[in-house]
């Protein structure tokens, strides 16, 4: 009688527990997945900035990010660190100062092989495997604050 009774208690429990695994697979189908090293405007995501390391005497550092999930157009104004005194874009659109359109509903990218971010006057050298507080500015989702991580080696 005592395993019978624990027999139909079980089932109910069986029951629920396969009900919230379900529920659980299904909610995270549905939710975009976060991802490391990836923080957030109110206009779009902002994924991976990294940056390569540095040389002790180095004056200039080149950092790459993606913006994905853009809501509307926008534009990357500022970029502020603690590691150096200021930031501009370099590549092929280079400018004196921070001025990058991420236009609405498409993936942008800031990498080495295009326009980038250059970090000019580097207050340290960068090291592979730290990570350095970063704030990005946009005209229209505001700050995001983040980290800038130092994934790869400099080329010797």
């Amino acid at each position: 009688m005592t395993t019978r009774m624990s027999t139909r208690m079980s089932k109910p429990l069986h029951r629920r527990s396969l009900f919230h695994a379900g529920l659980a697979g299904a909610l995270g189908a549905c939710i975009t997945p976060a991802r490391a090293c990836e923080f957030f405007s109110t206009t779009m995501r902002i994924v991976h900035p990294w940056t390569r390391e540095t040389a002790e005497d180095a004056e200039s550092a080149i950092v790459c990010m993606v913006f994905e999930d853009v809501s509307r157009d926008d534009r990357l104004i500022a970029v502020q660190t603690p590691v150096a005194k200021a930031a501009e874009l370099g590549g092929e659109l280079a400018l004196p100062r921070v001025d990058f359109r991420i236009p609405g509903g498409v993936r942008s990218e800031l990498s080495e092989r295009g326009t980038y971010v250059r970090l000019t006057g580097l207050l340290m050298p960068l090291d592979t495997g730290r990570a350095y507080p970063l704030t990005l500015m946009f005209e229209h989702g505001g700050e995001a604050q983040g980290l800038l991580t130092v994934n790869y080696a400099r080329f010797l």
